[in-house]
């Protein structure tokens, strides 16, 4: 099978340009430490712990023919582990994969995550998600977490975010 990793930023050099974000909202507080980011955890696994299969990165910032590519390549199953960033979060149908970790979870509201989740079990296997977090209990991001964890419906997700955040 194969797996998707998710992280709320590209790169962690902030003078970098737009390097941080693909234009998603951060729901971090502003003392929250740095969220890991696509190019250095792509490094990290690529050489480490899974070295011994075929890991490639996308993010928003990468050039068209180059995401489509990657994208492509992972479709065809011969990517195992795509690590990127939310441009995952719509319009990928790639029924093998079966598992996606998202790192900093809080850091995503919950219509991304419901969206996210969605990505995956689509062929004939079940789907697990992983949401790391190191949001302490009882925090609105704790429990943005435990309603995604807690139900697959999107109407009562709708509901949870529409208490948290209000209208508009």
């Amino acid at each position: 099978r194969q797996a998707y990793v998710v992280c709320a930023r590209i790169s962690s050099t902030k003078d970098k340009p737009g390097a941080n974000t693909d234009g998603e909202e951060d729901f971090a507080p502003d003392d929250a430490p740095p969220a890991a980011a696509v190019e250095d955890l792509y490094a990290e696994l690529s050489v480490g712990a899974l070295s011994g299969v075929a890991v490639e990165m996308l993010h928003g910032q990468l050039p068209s023919e180059e995401k489509d590519a990657v994208m492509a390549r992972f479709a065809a199953g011969e990517t195992d582990v795509l690590v990127a960033t939310t441009v995952i979060e719509v319009g990928v149908d790639v029924p093998n994969a079966t598992v996606m970790v998202i790192c900093d979870a809080d850091r995503f509201g919950i219509s991304q995550l419901h969206q996210l989740r969605g990505r995956i079990g689509r062929g004939g296997h079940t789907g697990v998600c992983l949401l790391l977090t190191s949001a302490t209990p009882g925090t609105p991001a704790r429990q943005r977490l435990a309603a995604v964890a807690g139900t697959l419906d999107g109407f009562a997700l709708a509901e949870v975010d529409l208490e948290q955040r209000r209208e508009g």
